[in-house]
């Protein structure tokens, strides 16, 4: 089992890759820098065994599926994730490493948003979609995590085993970040200096079609981890509208004595019905998630057993 891993996806980093390897083994020496090559069409590879790296491959494209590659063959007491664009400083590794190996984090989150971000970053709508993912999931699962979609994290071994990546692109942070919230884990928001990406350096993000990546996953995520919220609100929002259709109806028969509206009482009826099919579709699984999380309680137990033989 390594001390520290530093984990490094890449797709096309050439003009960067090296510098970064460099510079964590610098800041780390201790550490183990794992490169894993996404199907790069330069020699990315190359220049970063040359600097130091142990290189490995991921044939499955796409960020989500490199890093379910690098969890389940790397075994570490830490482990320290950062993109190969060097768009992070490598000297707030050592920080984030102490935090999980001393304070027992389970993940330590890069806050780039509190630092230089907004003003490095020279694409705006990044910049919106940043903050509008932040802000939505921590009003949704009540957490305070500066940074939700940052690639600098720093991981416990109990994390990086029990997490189950399900994403296959870039919205793998998110996953990350709510599976932390979910799970009781203990988090910590560690600010760092952000530097956009050298020129010549291009991103591999689409803002529209990743961002909708994103938003989708939160609702996916939200519906699965909190069903009574989910369902319950959409309960809450069908009973509005059919009492809303009702009142009228109810307001002429206590004056008229008559139902001249059959179609919209029956309307009203059938939106009321799936509002008490929704919400009791909630109180349900609402119960099957609390015993998932009961159970993943022993696995985690399982998991530190298994983690306290490889130490010994």
């Amino acid at each position: 089992m390594d001390k520290i891993a530093v984990l490094i996806p890449c797709y096309n980093e050439s003009k960067t890759v090296a510098k970064v390897v460099t510079d964590w083994k610098q800041e780390l020496p201790e550490a183990v820098i794992y490169v894993y090559d996404n199907n790069s069409s330069d020699n990315t590879a190359e220049l970063a065994e040359a600097a130091g790296a142990v290189v490995r491959h991921e044939y499955q494209q796409g960020k989500g599926n490199v890093i379910r590659r690098m969890f389940r063959e790397i075994d570490a007491e830490c482990y320290i994730m950062i993109d190969g664009d060097d768009t992070y400083p490598a000297e707030y590794g050592r920080q984030m490493a102490d935090l999980v190996l001393q304070k027992k984090t389970d993940m330590v989150v890069g806050d780039r948003l509190s630092s230089t971000y907004f003003e490095e970053n020279k694409r705006p709508f990044h910049n919106f979609g940043n903050s509008l993912v932040r802000g939505s999931i921590n009003r949704l699962f009540r957490t305070n995590i500066r940074d939700i979609m940052t690639g600098y994290r720093a991981f416990s071994y109990l994390f990086v085993k029990s997490f189950p990546v399900l994403s296959k692109g870039f919205e793998i942070e998110t996953e990350m970040s709510i599976h932390a919230v979910e799970k009781n884990m203990r988090i910590e928001n560690v600010i760092i200096e952000y530097r956009d990406r050298p020129e010549g350096s291009e991103s591999k993000l689409n803002t529209y079609s990743d961002g909708l990546k994103v938003l989708k996953t939160i609702f996916r995520l939200y519906k699965n981890y909190r069903p009574m919220g989910f369902f319950g609100g959409m309960a809450a929002i069908m009973t509005v509208v059919a009492v809303g259709l009702f009142i009228p109806i109810l307001m002429k028969y206590i004056h008229t004595g008559l139902v001249p509206n059959f179609p919209t009482l029956i309307v009203c009826g059938f939106i009321e019905m799936a509002a008490i099919i929704s919400f009791f579709a909630g109180l349900i699984l609402a119960t099957i998630v609390e015993k998932d999380r009961q159970q993943f309680e022993f696995r985690l137990n399982m998991i530190d057993a298994q983690f306290k033989q490889f130490l010994k």
